[in-house]
């Protein structure tokens, strides 16, 4: 065996070059200090566990984490341990260095160090010189960059050490070690007040917390809760009303279907992996859970003859979907192996796509503006495989960026990431919390058309193939729920939440029977009331304001004998005295409007957000 010590001094190593650094723009140095403090971490974790083992260690939009293989898990005490070891090594301002290595020897090196991860990274780097980055005594496989020393690491703070899946893996076997870097110390303080809020936001928390949803290891989704079906439904509701207005019907369909389906489609060739398959007694495929609406909509066009005058002919449908996701991707309603999608398929001649793209970035405009919601837009183009010719897709492409264009939309181009079948216009919502969740998608699709050889008569007489657009605008309910929880940190406009007004008596004896013709009368209206006794009243209106009802109405002596009740809203300071009917018209009249009656904090605000961009893939 080499005397690996002795060959690593006799490498040319280079300093990280301070000028340079100083020179940078500030979200490049940040990103740099990221990048390098995830190297920090690691040369700390390596004196608390020595058997630890390293995959990658990247930057990331506030911080960094590395994933490691370790014995066993850390414990508090070891992460407090490895936090501190941060703190020295940086103290130590260790000097970041970089040699270029020939692959050969870097195999060699990395594989009598007994590190598997590396060894899988080098795989892919065949015929390929690489680079070392060293700091103190410890190397790494690295493309960097890196700042000059371990001193710009100063402003680091641990968060978590979680399971984490290698490359696609059924089940965890590393620990990811994950943190924030920023480069002040007030910057640091300001982001991890942002983390505490985030942590009070959590929508699985807030969902048990306000009675909504909660979650089980034997559910592949989340137990909608009587309060939480409610939400679901009003939006639901808010959707199907406002459909209509765009020209849309809608269908329901199976969920279970023969494999052909997807054949015929070519998810099989393409997602088979991901799908739930009912296997026959051979063990073959006999039927499947369908992942997504898109094949058997196409069974809905081809029930009949279709003319230009029906197109476009807009059909939505929001079935139950599954998509076998690997145990390390599923989070809380986020990501869920069963979810509904509200998916719509619209058929339409080539000369109708850029006004029907209009018509689409129209609705979502007006959909997310209910809810407060900013959003992005990005073009996702051809991925390294796809279906069908590249004269199809360039010219798909060059539709969807002419739409965005006439429209004026803001938009950034994401080469490699559209669909197997065709490009798409995704669409990222922004929370209150500045986090962005990929929720909408606008897709075009010539292929499908093809495939299930849908026709249509043209202007002409002559039978033409539709081209078809894919379009969602919730995604998936169930994130999106999971989204505006904590957007709203659980506090809804009046429309949307479970209880929008509770009715307190202040005596269970003296005014209870006003209380309950209080109730009455607001239910009669159509106000969601819940009437609260017994406890004190100090108690009832904390648990009101824990419970983020809307309007908590307290009656009394005086309310009784004029017919009032003293209103609060949830979080305002002014208690105001109305009569019983000025309240049901205040609040029916935001509800029927659909009112956005609650301000939403920018919680992100306390902190700057790097705009250099971070990724979670090696550098190699």
């Amino acid at each position: 065996m080499r005397d690996w010590d002795q060959w690593l001094q006799e490498r040319e190593w280079q300093p990280v070059a301070a000028d340079e650094f100083r020179g940078l723009p500030a979200d490049e140095k940040l990103r740099r200090i990221r990048h390098s403090s995830a190297h920090v971490m690691a040369t700390a974790l390596r004196h608390v566990r020595p058997e630890a083992r390293f995959a990658i260690g990247p930057a990331t939009e506030h911080g960094f984490f590395y994933d490691v293989k370790l014995d066993s898990p850390l414990s508090p005490e070891e992460i407090a341990a490895v936090q501190e070891g941060m703190g020295k090594v940086a103290k130590e301002k260790q000097p970041f260095e970089v040699a270029v290595i020939p692959h050969a020897d870097a195999v060699e090196f990395f594989r009598d160090k007994g590190e598997q991860y590396k060894l899988e990274i080098l795989e892919r780097l065949v015929d390929q010189t690489v680079t070392f980055y060293r700091n103190g005594d410890f190397v790494d496989l690295c493309a960097g960059p890196h700042v000059p020393d371990t001193g710009f690491c100063h402003h680091v703070k641990l968060l978590a050490a979680s399971p984490a899946h290698w490359r696609g893996e059924q089940n965890p076997s590393l620990q990811r070690v994950s943190g924030t870097a920023w480069d002040s110390r007030d910057a640091l303080k300001n982001y991890l007040s942002f983390v505490e809020e985030a942590k009070a936001r959590d929508h699985r928390v807030l969902g048990q917390t306000l009675d909504l949803f909660s979650f089980h290891p034997w559910a592949a989704s989340a137990l909608w809760h009587p309060k939480g079906l409610i939400i679901r439904n009003e939006l639901g509701r808010f959707w199907r009303e406002l459909q209509p207005e765009y020209g849309y019907v809608e269908i329901l369909n199976p969920v279970l279907y023969k494999p052909d389906l997807f054949h015929t489609s070519g998810h099989w060739e393409h997602y088979h992996e991901d799908m739930f398959i009912v296997r026959d007694e051979a063990g073959d495929p006999d039927f499947v859970l369908k992942p997504m609406n898109c094949p058997d909509t196409m069974l809905y066009y081809k029930t009949q003859a279709h003319s230009y005058r029906e197109l476009p002919l807009r059909v939505a449908e929001s079935q139950v979907l599954h998509r076998n996701e690997v145990t390390g991707a599923l989070h809380g309603l986020m990501r869920t192996r069963s979810f509904v999608q509200d998916d719509a398929h619209i058929f339409l001649a080539p000369e109708q796509v850029q006004d029907e793209i209009r018509q689409l970035l129209e609705l979502v405009e007006r959909f997310y503006s209910v809810f407060g919601l900013e959003y992005s837009m990005k073009l996702s183009t051809r991925p390294e495989k796809f279906m069908g010719a590249i004269e199809q897709w360039n010219a798909a492409e060059a539709a969807l960026k002419a739409s965005l264009d006439a429209a004026g939309r803001e938009y950034t181009i994401d080469e490699g990431d559209g669909a197997f079948y065709g490009p798409k216009i995704d669409i990222s919502i922004q929370d209150s919390l500045g986090r962005r969740w990929q929720c909408g998608t606008i897709q075009l699709d010539f292929q499908l058309p093809q495939r299930f050889e849908l026709e249509y008569t043209a202007q002409d007489g002559t039978r033409q193939t539709p081209i078809v657009v894919h379009r969602a605008i919730f995604g998936s309910i169930e994130r999106f729920i999971g989204v505006i929880v904590e957007h709203f940190a659980g506090a809804f406009p009046v429309w949307l939440s479970p209880v929008q007004a509770v009715v307190l008596p202040i005596s269970d004896e003296k005014h209870l029977d006003y209380a309950v013709d209080v109730t009455a009368r607001l239910r009669k209206a159509g106000v969601r009331v819940e009437m609260v006794q017994y406890e004190s009243l100090n108690y009832r209106i904390r648990q009101a304001e824990k419970q983020k009802v809307p309007y908590i109405l307290v009656v009394g002596e005086r309310e009784q004998e004029q017919g009032t009740a003293a209103v609060r809203r949830h979080k305002v300071k002014e208690q105001r005295v109305l009569p019983v009917a000025d309240v049901v018209l205040e609040i029916m009249d935001k509800v029927r409007a659909r009112e956005l009656d609650v301000h939403v904090a920018k919680i992100a605000a306390k902190f700057v957000e790097p705009s250099a961009a971070t990724t979670e893939e090696n550098p190699y």
